[in-house]
């Protein structure tokens, strides 16, 4: 399926600025933003598209190869640094939108108001310098409504790249390393490409050093040279009231560490909701159903109704029909970062016996000659 134009995806024109473009993805972010929907795979996928876009037309000289090559330009094997670009690579999904959203908005107050969450960094490795940056996480964590309502305190368990404790992540015995054969030290390799557009040369990050310029020279034998071993550790993730299926909470430098001393990645906490066996959620609101008698319903009652921090008495009034629904003010979901709380909604079922008794039965056959 052929792709969409970008300018076309966010809306401008092939001449608009550097800032009518960044306003255009603003506003497509703010609509489709997966915090703003969760669970539609649409808006997911528009946020994608519209964040890849983004990524391309921002750049200067990713723009000027879009213009005059199109999307072939950054297809693997198109001859213009072999597939991917901005340091994703492997196509761009989802995770790779979410963390290049928040590495260029995670700092903005518009954003972090709307969203709740910041604490973004640049996939460089937020202002420590050398080392290429660890892998991010993402562990997916269930809550029960309670815990939604009430925020709450999570001990995560998780398994992640630690620096090797015997050569302290250096990947080497003595701690030498020698300049890398295949790019002479300078992290780079260049090679010419041939593609439909002619001949070009094409530069990537040397893959025999990942970039640094040095390899190992007397390997570590505890980790095999990487100078990174797998561990288990435990993190403290404090969750918001009103958080909903889908958020999400960036949990800063705590993903795989780098490799030689390269900076850590983040881990992303995804939200999820527990099924309740009583409630329904919707937003901030919350429903519930109950079951009254015929004889409730036509002379009235009080019950005693369960929300999600206590028992409350609701007073049904005489001659309350079925699917009548009841609000009770601020007996919900706090909304996310306000004092703005939801209601509980009760849906009332008049409920029909299926089984009378002979004085049940004749009281009801009383009843019955009297409506006529």
């Amino acid at each position: 399926m052929a792709k969409t134009d970008f300018y076309e995806l966010l809306g401008v024109s092939k001449n608009a600025s550097d800032e009518e473009i960044k306003k255009a993805y603003r506003k497509l972010a703010i609509k489709y933003h997966p915090d703003k929907n969760p669970g539609d795979k649409s808006a997911e996928e528009k946020f994608r598209e519209a964040t890849e876009a983004y990524e391309i037309l921002k750049d200067s000289k990713k723009r000027a190869q879009y213009d005059q090559f199109g999307h072939a330009a950054f297809e693997q094997g198109g001859g213009f640094g072999g597939g991917g670009f901005g340091g994703f690579s492997g196509g761009f999904d989802l995770s790779d939108a979410l963390r290049a959203f928040m590495n260029d908005f995670g700092g903005d107050s518009i954003f972090s108001d709307l969203f709740g969450f910041g604490g973004g960094r640049s996939r460089r490795g937020g202002g420590r310098s050398g080392g290429l940056r660890g892998n991010d996480l993402q562990i997916r964590l269930p809550l029960t409504l309670e815990e939604i309502a009430e925020g709450t305190k999570k001990t995560l368990k998780i398994k992640r790249k630690e620096r090797c404790s015997g050569c302290s992540g250096s990947g080497s015995k003595s701690g030498k390393r020698n300049s890398c054969p295949k790019c002479g030290g300078s992290g780079r390799v260049r090679q010419v490409a041939n593609s439909f557009f002619g001949q070009v040369i094409q530069e990537s990050v040397c893959p025999g050093c990942h970039g640094e310029g040095s390899v190992v020279a007397d390997p570590c034998s505890s980790c095999g040279g990487s100078g990174l071993q797998q561990a288990e550790t435990t993190i403290a993730v404090d969750i918001p009231a009103g958080v909903s299926e889908g958020n999400y909470i960036n949990v800063p430098q705590k993903g795989d560490c780098g490799p030689y001393g390269g900076p850590e990645g983040d881990l992303i906490v995804i939200i999820q909701e527990k099924e309740h066996p009583v409630f329904q959620r919707h937003g901030i609101d919350l429903s519930c159903e109950l079951d009254i008698t015929f004889s409730e319903a036509a002379l009235g009652t009080q019950k005693t109704i369960t929300t999600i921090d206590g028992k409350v008495n609701l007073k049904i009034p005489a001659g309350t029909q079925s699917e009548k629904i009841f609000r009770l003010k601020s007996k919900g979901i706090p909304a996310l970062h306000s004092r703005q709380r939801g209601d509980m909604l009760v849906r009332i079922h008049v409920k029909t016996p299926e089984k009378l008794s002979k004085a049940v039965k004749d009281l009801f056959e009383k009843l019955a000659e009297m409506e006529r």
